[in-house]
């Protein structure tokens, strides 16, 4: 599957319609970016069970802006509706390839039951 483009309004639908959704916020003339599109889209030919997209953070300035996106590319995986991973500047492709797998291996259900009662520990 090859990457497709996400907008404001087809970002959210998107991300809870599908279990697993790697996002690459970019923008044209950021060189890191156009040196990282080459690795996603390769990573999205390999990859058929996942959905890759990508945003264009100078076309949908507003969606970039609720993201809290401040350096490009940021790479955003959700699972299950959930973000999982968020980290700004260009993976090389062997670190890509390891992200997706973990992500893939990662139950999300218990990670948020773990976190939420690691946050309720913290609370007491």
């Amino acid at each position: 599957m090859s990457t497709i483009d996400l907008t404001g309004e087809s970002f959210e639908k998107t991300i809870l319609e599908n279990e697993i959704v790697l996002v690459d916020f970019w923008a044209s003339w950021c060189g890191p970016c156009r040196q990282f599109a080459p690795t996603f889209e390769a990573a999205s030919e390999s990859n058929a069970d996942v959905v890759f997209g990508k945003v264009d953070t100078e076309a949908e300035q507003q969606l970039a802006a609720a993201a809290s996106i401040r350096s490009i590319p940021t790479l955003m995986v959700f699972k299950k509706g959930n973000l999982v991973f968020n980290e700004a500047g260009a993976l090389p492709p062997q670190a890509l390839d390891s992200l997706i797998e973990q992500v893939k291996a990662l139950d999300v259900e218990k990670a948020i039951a773990e976190a939420k009662a690691a946050q309720e520990s913290q609370d007491d």
